[in-house]
């Protein structure tokens, strides 16, 4: 089977199994995790800005470093989930919703 040209690209989904291979391949699933930490770091970040505080004032208020939560907000080191809950909910006030599947 010949590989799609991007030009031929048709849908998001395409352009996706295109650059990153098909789902399930190991540079899909890197690409789709950095995505997830891409997505949660702007949402830090956003969540942040609206309640009007400084990355060292949610430092302080969740028992953290600054540079832990500028590093977070830029997508450059891992999360647990304890502490993205710490973050979002005793730092900023917004309730945290896992899903799975």
């Amino acid at each position: 089977m010949k590989k799609k040209n991007l030009k031929e690209v048709k849908s998001f989904d395409e352009l996706l199994d295109v650059k990153y291979g098909k789902v399930g391949s190991v540079k899909r699933e890197v690409f789709e995790e950095k995505a997830q930490y891409f997505v949660i770091s702007e949402m830090l970040k956003e969540a942040r800005k609206e309640a009007n505080m400084t990355q060292d004032e949610l430092a302080e208020k969740v028992g953290t470093k600054k540079s832990y939560i500028s590093r977070l907000e830029n997508g450059k080191c891992d999360i647990q989930l304890s502490t993205l809950y710490r973050i979002f909910e005793i730092g900023l006030g917004k309730p945290v919703h896992l899903l799975i599947g």
